[in-house]
């Protein structure tokens, strides 16, 4: 059964510009293990958070930390969730988190379905 669905588009040169003008927003936004990615890697990253928050329906304690994208030995990403965040799926009886990531020219696009069991 579905959850929720959530689903958020970035603008990959204004992300450039707020991470460039704004020291420490990568250290603020993203997990260890994703910070040495491109700009345009992390704006889908980016992308991926806010769409879960819109598939979880509320946002009320989370840290940005907490909701970290990793990819599998194949490349296929997902989430690695943790404090609040895995708290607030648990409540909401999420068993699993589908995320596809998408880029294409100035755009990044991140679509999540929380599913529970039926």
């Amino acid at each position: 059964m579905i959850v929720g669905i959530g689903v958020d588009l970035v603008d990959v040169p204004r992300f450039v510009r707020s991470i460039d003008r704004t020291p420490g927003l990568v250290e603020r936004l993203f997990a260890e293990g994703e910070r040495s990615r491109s700009p345009r890697s992390l704006a889908a990253r980016f992308a991926a958070k806010e769409a879960l928050i819109k598939a979880l329906g509320d946002s009320s304690g989370f840290r940005w930390h907490d909701m970290e994208v990793v990819n599998d030995v194949d490349g296929k990403p997902s989430f690695r969730l943790d404090g609040e965040v895995a708290a607030a799926a648990t409540h909401r009886g999420v068993t699993d988190i589908h995320l596809s990531l998408s880029h294409d020219g100035d755009s990044a696009c991140a679509f999540v379905v929380a599913e529970a069991a039926t």
